[in-house]
């Protein structure tokens, strides 16, 4: 390595990692939203579980191999998840006197009932089934990058991703005012 006019080491390379790392980081930061949200639910958890997944991310930089930064980072985000949904299922639950304390939803443009229908629809999934319709549908993961990000064979990602499609059309074909027939 060269050394600088001060006699120390050129750390050139090293700061181009590191700027590479963080425009990397910044520039998932919509997609690591998203997901995080999808998976807790919970604008406030989701930001909560996003904040927790950059923090590990930023800790643990020199253990990125400088390869697929997106599967990393969302490999984090959902080990952290699934190590929640441990630790709360051990926890106890807040006193029911507690529940005047919880914030009400944010409202978002667009229309209310809609906005519902398919909150529900997606919220009646099964966790797995809506975690892999979230990266696939909504991230444009690969089956591949999914199979490799959930640890799971790529044709468990196809049928849960099938089975999403088929239980959020008839969740909400079941909801419409008017049901919805097929021209002949």
């Amino acid at each position: 390595m060269s050394r600088g006019p001060d006699g120390e080491k050129d750390n050139t390379l090293e700061m181009r990692e590191q700027t590479k790392f963080e425009h990397g980081m910044l520039s998932l930061m919509p997609s690591l939203r998203r997901y995080a949200r999808s998976l807790t639910r919970s604008d406030a958890d989701g930001e909560d579980l996003l904040q927790d997944c950059v923090e590990k991310a930023l800790s643990r930089q020199t253990q990125w191999s400088g390869s697929n930064l997106k599967a990393w980072t969302f490999t984090i985000m959902t080990n952290l998840y699934r190590n929640g949904i441990k630790r709360a299922a051990r926890a106890p639950l807040a006193p029911f006197e507690d529940a005047d304390s919880i914030p009400a939803e944010n409202a978002y443009p667009g229309d209310p009932l809609e906005r519902r229908r398919l909150a529900a629809a997606l919220d009646g999934l099964a966790p797995d089934f809506r975690t892999v319709l979230m990266l696939v549908v909504v991230e444009g993961m690969s089956y591949r990058e999914t199979a490799n990000l959930l640890q799971i064979p790529e044709g468990t990602v196809m049928s849960r991703l099938a089975r999403a499609r088929r239980q959020l059309a008839q969740a909400l074909q079941s909801s419409n005012v008017i049901p919805l027939r097929r021209s002949e």
